[in-house]
């Protein structure tokens, strides 16, 4: 343990592997063609971290709801990453999905995707709705369903941010107080 002097927190040095569910947002794909979903799988694993449970779900506002409730009232869920609905389009609707489930937005996140989403696919980056957020001590992140995308969050910020080594802070440290009052 060390005591970090600009909060004089103790905190562990090594890394810590998270629970984190995963969820691909497709009214089309199957396990067998979800390439988005299962680079995301392989990209968290490799991290250290475990996949508690990995599914499909149509982009229906009320079916989204019930997976994303499910693994909010799941204590063994600390994170959730979603990928797909969250473009623009009739049926992409991830963002309105989760948005009332949230106790707080993580406005940050979003920013920063298309800041750096920016960087690679220019201006075609304002169609993206990428977003995050928490509920019940749960971490939920919403990103496009193109591989590029979940390439970008995943190396550019949700790797680092979801791991506890990271300084000065990171997402993984802030877990056992989500839920103080």
């Amino acid at each position: 343990m060390t005591i970090d002097p600009m909060t004089e927190h103790f905190r562990d040095t090594g890394f810590v592997p998270l629970r984190i569910a995963l969820l691909t947002v497709s009214d089309s794909r199957t396990e067998a063609d979800d390439t988005s979903g299962g680079w995301l799988r392989d990209a968290v694993e490799d991290a250290g971290h475990q996949v508690v449970t990995k599914e499909i779900v149509p982009d229906d506002i009320y079916r989204l709801r019930a997976a994303f409730s499910c693994w909010i009232a799941d204590p063994q869920v600390q994170v959730v990453l979603a990928t797909g609905g969250t473009g623009i389009t009739g049926r992409d609707s991830t963002s309105e999905a989760i948005t009332p489930l949230l106790d707080k937005r993580i406005e940050g996140f979003g920013e920063l995707f298309r800041a750096l989403s920016f960087e690679e696919i220019g201006t075609a980056t304002i169609q993206s709705r990428a977003m995050a957020g928490l509920a019940n001590g749960t971490f939920i992140f919403c990103l496009p369903g193109s591989g590029g995308a979940c390439r970008t969050a995943w190396d550019k910020i949700l790797r680092p941010q979801l791991d506890q080594r990271t300084r000065p802070c990171n997402f993984a440290q802030l877990i056992p107080r989500l839920l103080e009052k």
